[in-house]
């Protein structure tokens, strides 16, 4: 059977264009973690960290001898993360990144469970703090109507790109209801050039 990519299989979720557009977003199943404060720190890193060494967990199991029901080869999903800023950071003219509010996440393939989720924090135990581990959550997300658009360029010049989307919602008739907005990272920053760092934005409409 050939390994799954998300790259290919499901270009309408990870490699929208450079235009906005509408989508609808089934449920997905995810590890979330959340956070809070500026992402170039420690703390971020390490949550960073904890949902990968999870994701790859269930990615090897069948290294392991285990091959769930339902397990098929797979490319694991790419980091993404829902932001919003606290109450004080909302009241500010300026960003600042150290009021950000986050939840980070990696999708999951549909045969995982609870079960499996409790065995890969068994096998992360050593790698991963205790603390992160009980943090982390199973949890299916409902997104549903959404507005989204590939933007291209450093983290820094997203509000070019949440502009163009903004007008889009109003030459279609549609209402953002929610501030928080998501973000995926479909380039590694450690090893992309930024001016061509590819992060899918996206917010829920209705």
């Amino acid at each position: 059977m050939m390994k799954y990519e998300w790259r290919k299989k499901e270009k309408d979720l990870y490699l929208p264009g450079a235009h906005p557009a509408k989508i609808a977003v089934p449920p997905i199943h995810y590890f979330t973690l959340k956070g809070k404060g500026n992402p170039n720190g420690e703390a971020f890193k390490e949550n960073v960290g904890a949902l990968y060494a999870l994701s790859y967990a269930i990615r090897m199991l069948p290294k392991k001898g285990i091959t769930p029901d339902g397990y098929f080869e797979y490319t694991v999903f790419p980091l993404e993360g829902v932001w919003d800023l606290d109450e004080e950071g909302r009241q500010l003219e300026q960003l600042d990144k150290d009021r950000l509010v986050y939840k980070l996440m990696i999708r999951q393939p549909d045969f995982v469970t609870a079960e499996l989720f409790s065995f890969a924090k068994e096998v992360c135990a050593k790698k991963v703090s205790d603390v992160l581990l009980r943090s982390v959550k199973f949890e299916t997300i409902n997104e549903g109507l959404c507005v989204q658009c590939m933007h291209i360029g450093d983290y820094d010049s997203e509000p070019v790109t949440f502009s163009k989307m903004d007008d889009f919602c109003v030459a279609n008739h549609l209402t953002r209801i929610d501030k928080r907005h998501r973000e995926i990272y479909i380039s590694d920053p450690r090893k992309s050039d930024p001016a061509k760092l590819k992060t899918v934005l996206r917010y829920k409409v209705k």
